[in-house]
């Protein structure tokens, strides 16, 4: 199977293809500084397969690569930079005690 993940930036969302087919999609709002990540949905057929690490990866290495910082509102995204450390110092540190993130 192949993936593409695309910024939809029209739509405000990072979106993951698997063989042309919308998989799933992590939305964001972007401020000044930092990109909010308020929602990632993986659609049924494709849930439990690791599309979700590779959509929340990918689109938080683009949020690094564009200079912003992240705000991962979504449970999905939250967790993830939760259990990979390399990843926090993207969260600004007056948004990592509102949102259960180590300091």
């Amino acid at each position: 199977m192949s993936t593409e993940i695309r910024n939809n930036t029209a739509l405000e969302r990072f979106e993951i293809y698997v063989d042309g087919v919308i998989a799933g999609y992590a939305e964001y709002q972007d401020t000044m500084s930092e990109r909010a990540f308020v929602r990632t949905q993986i659609s049924p057929p494709y849930e439990g397969q690791g599309y979700a690490r590779m959509l929340v990866e990918s689109a938080l290495n683009r949020t690094r690569a564009d200079k912003l910082g992240a705000l991962p509102m979504c449970r999905t995204v939250n967790h993830f930079i939760e259990t990979r450390p390399e990843y926090l110092a993207m969260v600004p540190h007056w948004a990592r005690d509102r949102m259960n993130l180590p300091q």
